[in-house]
């Protein structure tokens, strides 16, 4: 049974419709992202999760039971905001300690269990700290351990590492997982960051314009796209327009393009595309091999960015029709202008719905 489960929420907003008929399951102890760019509904979805917001219509369960109804703070569920919503007013110790208060729990047993969440955020000693005398990556660890302190079954974040440095989020990355892993809490996390999902989530939800895209693990949604939504969302690819020339065996299919013809897979399990259907092509960058003339695709380096562990090129295919592609550890730096061959596998070469 999942641990959390909603089921055909709707959201509107006077006329605006944010959330679009979703649903989705979250397993027991898994870190399950909601991924999508600005105004895709992830943020509207984790609030109706966490009570903060009403659907219009739909139910939100929690361990089976419909808490559609239930207030925030009967759901056994904490939140951690971007903007860490601390008081700066308060210690680091009574920031921590304040939803206890609410809940009127003994002086002593408050002292225990903010010392204990210290401890697992890593910050011990910090209770009598001035929060003005935190770093952001403090401030955070400080959210964390406030929604913590309460034993919470459900942690939702939203996206609690937009406000730190490239390092800070890079540390704070490994650390939320581990909190999450080691107190065996299941974990909802909202982000605009590709990155950050496909390092840190067991399972992933692509979303767009209300809708839920795609779900699976980082690994499945990466190399196996459904749409070309999720396949340029989710990292880099090269899109490409083609008629079906050909089906041949093995799930094999042949794509007719303006730049010649590709041989390709499909990664829907309920579509099929037909002779002469109009599909999609995606490639990623990193899955293109450069080699001498002669290859499936021919093409001339018009553009070269070197970036030390990787060089990306554009290569024009045929005219008007580029594809980007990444080297890793180049050895040798091609000039603009060179003549190139791009070699591709077919398992790397994905067909989507045009």
């Amino acid at each position: 049974m999942d641990a959390i489960r909603a089921d055909s929420i709707v959201k509107d907003f006077g006329e605006v419709r944010a959330l679009n008929g979703v649903s989705l399951g979250v397993e027991a102890g898994e870190l399950f992202f909601l991924l999508g760019g600005s105004g895709c509904g992830k943020t509207t979805l984790l609030r109706c999760i966490a009570g903060l917001e009403e659907p219009s219509s739909g139910q939100i369960f929690f361990d089976g039971e419909n808490v559609t109804a239930l207030p925030t703070h009967k759901r056994e569920a904490a939140m951690v905001f971007q903007s860490y919503a601390l008081w700066p007013h308060m210690t680091v110790g009574q920031n921590i300690g304040f939803g206890l208060e609410e809940r009127k729990v003994p002086k002593s047993e408050i002292v225990e269990r903010v010392k204990e969440v210290l401890e697992m955020v890593r910050m011990p000693g910090f209770e009598d700290r001035g929060i003005d005398q935190m770093s952001g990556g403090q401030q955070q660890r400080v959210s964390l351990a406030r929604a913590l302190v309460v034993k919470p079954k459900c942690l939702l974040l939203d996206e609690p590492l937009s406000n730190l440095d490239a390092q800070l989020r890079l540390e704070m990355r490994s650390e939320i997982r581990r909190i999450v892993k080691e107190n065996g809490l299941t974990g909802v996390y909202v982000t605009h960051d590709q990155e950050e999902a496909l390092s840190m989530a067991d399972r992933l939800a692509v979303m767009d314009g209300g809708r839920v895209e795609q779900v699976g693990s980082p690994e499945q949604v990466y190399r196996n796209p459904r749409t070309s939504y999720v396949a340029s969302f989710i990292g880099e690819t090269n899109l490409l327009s083609g008629k079906v020339s050909r089906i041949a065996g093995e799930g094999g299919v042949a794509v007719e393009t303006k730049a010649g013809e590709l041989m390709g897979r499909v990664t829907d399990d309920e579509w099929l595309p037909a002779l002469e259907d109009q599909v999609q092509v995606s490639i990623r960058p990193e899955a293109i091999r450069l080699s001498p003339q002669g290859s499936q695709l021919n093409g001339k380096v018009m553009e070269k960015m070197y970036l030390g562990e990787s060089i990306q090129y554009r290569v024009e295919i045929a005219e008007g029709i580029d594809m980007q592609v990444s080297e890793m550890n180049p050895r040798a730096v091609l000039e603009e202008g060179a003549q190139v061959g791009l070699k591709i596998q077919v398992e790397d070469v994905v067909l989507l719905r045009d």
